[in-house]
């Protein structure tokens, strides 16, 4: 027996936002195939020169990534969804934390997050919800001398 149920799609993003996000979603499939060493590599090679990503720019990316793919909508689309975030907020020049872990409370699952400002975006869950098991954060900018 199945349960009915509805994906909560954000409204409002631009058509020029989705299209760019469902370019994004290709390589985010691609690299959520890899083993998790080599996620946490190619992460860390893109990340370089990005400014760290305000809240609302990481919202702003990870809501395209779930009006483009209703895969990224889903239960299950953590993983392409936080990557495929990262890799719009790095098109436009800044990184969140891409961070991936368990839940704290039972169940125990695998999950995948982006995080801005040291908080969980668009998750809807406490600060400490989640138990973080590689992060990938943005390196921080050079000071001149």
């Amino acid at each position: 027996m199945t349960t009915p149920s509805a994906l909560e799609r954000p409204a409002g993003v631009p058509l020029t936002r989705r299209l760019t996000a469902r370019l994004v979603l290709l390589p985010a499939l691609a690299v959520a195939l890899l083993p998790p060493r080599h996620i946490r590599t190619v992460l860390g090679v893109l990340r370089r020169g990005a400014a760290p990503a305000t809240e609302a720019q990481a919202r702003k990316a990870r809501d395209a990534m779930c009006a483009a793919s209703l895969r990224c909508a889903g239960p299950k689309g953590c993983l392409p969804r936080s990557l495929g975030a990262a890799l719009l907020c790095r098109l436009g020049g800044t990184w969140p934390t891409w961070c991936t872990g368990v839940r704290v409370t039972p169940p125990f699952t695998a999950h995948a997050w982006i995080e801005a400002e040291g908080r969980p975006v668009g998750e809807g869950v406490p600060h400490h919800y989640f138990a973080r098991l590689v992060a990938v954060e943005p390196l921080p900018r050079p000071t001149g001398r």
